[in-house]
């Protein structure tokens, strides 16, 4: 009597595994099921997936929209306004022009830690204490242009956006 047509992974690599040796495969086709149910499973949770840039901590919630002074916490120099509406802005400061893949290392009360990979133009890796929804501590240090950089801000809410 011939035997049905494989429908799926599973049951294919079970006929060729059937084919080749007998009923001894008894063992090895449960553990191919459960394997394969495994990696299934695996991404159907999402576990495949790499950093993607468009990732925000929920930490990052409590912060204040508006205008944000960015001051250098060694020479006490402002290094940049932003009106800040979308919270990444905050999250890449070095490579803000070019579009990177993010990895949230950290996004408990208060603290959000991040790494972004940005190819050949370098990497990132942002520290963020938040100490009330209008004033964070930020530290930054990666590769930009095959140069290494590390900085220490303060930001600060200081108005509504102009």
């Amino acid at each position: 009597m011939p035997r049905e047509k494989p429908q799926g992974v599973a049951e294919r690599a079970e006929a060729i595994l059937i084919g080749a040796h007998g009923e001894q495969t008894v063992m090895v086709r449960s553990v191919l099921r459960v394997g394969i149910a495994g990696v299934c499973l695996f991404v159907a949770l999402g576990g495949a997936r790499g950093p993607v840039s468009s990732q925000v901590p929920r930490e990052l919630a409590a912060l204040e929209p508006g205008e944000w002074s960015l001051t250098d916490r060694d020479t006490g120099g402002v290094v940049r306004k932003i009106c800040l509406g979308d919270k990444r802005q905050l999250l890449q400061l070095r490579h803000h022009h070019i579009q990177c893949s993010r990895f949230v290392v950290t996004d408990a009360e208060r603290q959000v830690s991040v790494t972004n990979d940005c190819a050949a133009a370098g990497n990132e890796r942002t520290d963020i204490r938040i100490e009330t929804p209008r004033l964070i501590q930020l530290q930054s240090q990666g590769i930009e242009r095959g140069a290494p950089f590390s900085m220490a801000i303060e930001g600060r809410r200081v108005r509504a956006c102009q």
